[in-house]
């Protein structure tokens, strides 16, 4: 069993509350005035930081639309569930469960803004190999492999490969699809091309 992790501290919990605050009023500006129009002088008088504080948390006006607080949970939850359970079935759990627990508007702005906004579809792609290392080293760990485990830098690079592609796809159709059945959907391709990325060398060891 996964030791729990210890509650955040105080330090902790007022940069997290300052990230949530920084988001919000980002995503109220977006949908109020539109991507471009909303410059980060005008994010931080909205969540009553300054300029500074809003560039030290997101360097770039795109970071602040690509991630979520959910997103920043995904390691403890996977590493949360089942350890008989295989790691493709763990990682749809917990994407759906993140899922649910967003905002419905929030997930659906930054979907369009995907798909719309050439720099966020940018920043997105280029950060796509470091999320997917980063997601490597959790299913490494998750799976008893070495961190540097190839199986596990390509299945996990190719899970968040999958989720952007399933949310442009969401949202060329204007998000009226249910996005927690495209996820289904995404997962199961990876079955339908065979077992390279569903289970070889991804069993968990002993």
């Amino acid at each position: 069993m996964t030791p729990a992790r210890p509650a955040p501290g105080l330090r902790e919990r007022k940069k997290l509350k300052t990230r949530s605050a920084i988001r919000r009023a980002t995503y109220e500006l977006i949908a109020r005035q539109g991507y471009e129009a909303t410059t980060v002088e005008q994010i931080a008088a909205a969540a009553e930081v300054s300029p500074s504080t809003v560039i030290r948390y997101f360097p770039a006006k795109e970071d602040i639309v690509l991630t979520d607080d959910q997103a920043e949970h995904t390691e403890a939850a996977l590493l949360a569930r089942p350890a008989d359970e295989p790691v493709l079935t763990s990682l749809r759990h917990v994407v759906k469960d993140q899922l649910r627990a967003a905002d419905p508007a929030e997930v659906a702005l930054r979907a369009r803004l995907l798909r719309d906004v050439p720099a966020v579809r940018s920043r997105m792609l280029d950060s796509l190999a470091s999320c997917g290392r980063s997601l490597a080293t959790t299913v490494a760990t998750r799976t008893g492999h070495p961190e540097t485990d190839l199986s596990s830098r390509v299945l996990a690079t190719a899970v968040v490969g999958s989720l952007i592609e399933t949310t442009l796809y969401w949202a060329e159709r204007d998000c009226r699809d249910d996005l927690l059945g495209l996820v289904d959907e995404a997962f199961g391709a990876f079955g339908a091309f065979g077992d390279g990325l569903g289970t070889a060398g991804l069993t968990r060891r002993a």
